[in-house]
């Protein structure tokens, strides 16, 4: 299994912070929010080995973290070339960048670098390996916060049957977070979502696309997911894990 960490946004409602400085190397309790995520991905034997892309402005800090971090698994850093939110590939976009260069043939687990979640990601394998799907972190959320959300529908069986980005009136009570788990035959269909002309920007889209198409199914988990996209959110993350 191959772990693709996605760096390549430009996190502009966190400047000044994040304009010349990568948000998943943002501290949060003296540590990088990327370590907390490295530290989990670590716990998974299945994984042999972590692929980060970033884009050409955050690169040199990503390489300098990862050289310095000597991490058990190896972890190689790509350059999307990308310089600004006009010209930047999308979630979707990136993660069709590293199968491409990094030749990958394998399953992958996809997961965003700017939230941090407190369940455990060998739970998460354990689940989809049962199923034998491809499968997605969700977390049931109250009606109001699922409008700003991916939300999930699915049946008693956890089988997706139905997706939304930010609903109006939310059918599912689930929230979809960015951590999923693609086995190995799914990996050509990025591509072919990508030629059909389908929307590459958040990741969610590729799962409303993928359950019309094949069994997927919710790993829905309970504890914390911290969404670190606001100074405020940043804060307060930092004071929980401060005090953690």
């Amino acid at each position: 299994m191959k772990c693709l960490l996605l760096c390549a946004g430009y996190a502009t409602r966190l400047f000044p912070l994040t304009k010349n400085f990568p948000k998943a190397l943002l501290e949060v309790g003296g540590r990088a929010i990327l370590d907390y995520i490295i530290d989990e991905v670590n716990t998974l034997d299945e994984v042999d080995q972590i692929y980060l892309v970033t884009n050409d402005k955050y690169a040199p800090h990503f390489e300098k973290w990862a050289e310095n971090k000597n991490n058990i698994k190896p972890i190689t850093v790509f350059n999307d070339k990308t310089t600004n939110n006009e010209n930047r590939l999308g979630a979707i976009g990136d993660i069709q960048f590293i199968i491409e260069n990094a030749n990958i043939d394998d399953d992958i687990l996809v997961m965003a670098t700017d939230n941090l979640f407190s369940f455990k990601l060998r739970d998460f394998v354990d689940f989809q390996k049962a199923k034998g799907t491809p499968a997605v972190c969700v977390k049931e959320e109250d009606y109001e916060s699922l409008k700003r959300l991916g939300v999930v529908e699915a049946d008693k069986n956890n089988k997706i049957v139905g997706f939304e980005e930010k609903p109006e009136q939310p059918k599912g009570k689930f929230a979809a977070y960015a951590e999923y788990l693609y086995p190995r035959e799914v990996v050509p269909v990025f591509k072919q979502y990508i030629d059909e002309g389908n929307n590459i920007d958040a990741p969610g889209n590729f799962v409303a696309y993928l359950y019309k198409k094949m069994p997927v199914h919710a790993f829905s988990f309970t504890g914390e997911c911290y969404d670190i996209g606001t100074h405020e959110a940043l804060a307060q993350v930092n004071d929980i894990y401060s005090n953690k």
